[in-house]
């Protein structure tokens, strides 16, 4: 019988033990409640609550969490239905509120996001919608977190994972979107074409350019000819004609053959000429070569008299 009662007392005193000393993990709060009132929380760790006085009442993850957004059908401003779901991300800031001010947080908040969704998608047109995920995300943070404070909860992110519009809708954004790429091929086609238009009219000009120029360039090397011959002739029909003055013949002669020449080479050089008939007197012609070779003779010969008198140094003789 003594066995049996000590038996019971060491039973009795364990479970005493471990009722009142609790143990406390690395991400989780406890609340303490003494005959069912919340009194204080239990930190990571271990603690000692009062026997038969002190219960834990709630066990809270402190971690953050990921919550699933059900998907829902929400109609937009322009009367688009889309299907949109997503997912919060929440943290318990404050054990004791989350714990006691809401009943089944994780259902209220999931709640609390699908009406809000609805309101934000529904405030928007299905363009606006669906390009701008970014601010729709941001106005249903701000929204939640506002909402959830009270609970000791804080939103710390929301994401739109998915927006399905009607496959009738999906049909038009593929035929606009199509649309839209052949337009901007077509516009990067012409401007390829008017680029090249542009360069081709660049390198005509720049050709047109240098072609004047080259004409400019050989209409100054020919006038720049003409006036170096013009100087040879009238230097010749200088001495020509001093010699004329002195009474030589043979430059008269000169003048005679020289035109002679000319026609004679006129006459040769006619493309419709088959035949050139050379005239009687061609021997007469050779003569007046003769005495211009004479005359030019008798020029050298004037010029080198004068360089003497110039001088005082009688010219030599061969």
């Amino acid at each position: 019988m003594g066995l049996v009662f000590g038996v019971a007392i060491l039973v009795l005193a364990v479970i005493l033990l471990f009722s009142v000393i609790k143990i406390v993990p690395q991400g989780r709060e406890f609340t303490v409640e003494r005959f069912g009132r919340y009194t204080r929380t239990l930190k990571p760790g271990i603690s000692i609550l009062t026997p038969f006085v002190e219960a834990v009442g709630r066990r809270v993850n402190m971690m953050e969490q990921v919550l699933d957004v059900p998907q829902q059908e929400v109609i937009t401003k322009d009367n688009a239905v889309v299907k949109v779901d997503g997912i919060v991300f929440i943290q318990v800031m404050d054990a004791a509120n989350a714990a006691y001010r809401v009943d089944n947080l994780n259902y209220a908040i999931a709640q609390l996001c699908m009406t809000n969704l609805r309101t934000v998608v529904g405030s928007m047109e299905l363009d606006e919608v669906l390009s701008q995920r970014d601010q729709i995300n941001s106005r249903l943070l701000s929204t939640i977190d506002h909402a959830t404070n009270p609970w000791g909860v804080k939103a710390t992110r929301i994401e739109i994972k998915d927006l399905t519009p009607p496959p009738d809708i999906t049909n038009a954004m593929a035929r606009q979107m199509k649309a839209e790429r052949e337009r901007r091929a077509v516009i990067t086609e012409a401007d390829g074409e008017r680029q090249s238009q542009i360069a081709r009219a660049e390198g005509s000009k720049q050709a047109a350019i240098l072609q004047a120029e080259g004409r400019k360039e050989a209409a100054f090397r020919d006038a720049e000819a003409r006036e170096r011959e013009a100087e040879a002739e009238a230097k010749a029909t200088a001495f020509v004609s001093e010699a004329i003055a002195r009474g030589d013949v043979n430059a008269i002669n000169y003048f005679i053959a020289q035109k002679y020449v000319e026609a004679f080479g006129k006459l040769a050089e006619s493309p419709n000429q088959k035949t050139v008939i050379v005239p009687a007197d061609f021997a007469s012609l050779t003569g007046s070569i003769a005495g211009v070779g004479e005359l030019l003779k008798t020029l050298s010969s004037d010029a080198g008299a004068a360089a003497t008198r110039g001088t005082g140094v009688p010219p030599s003789r061969t």
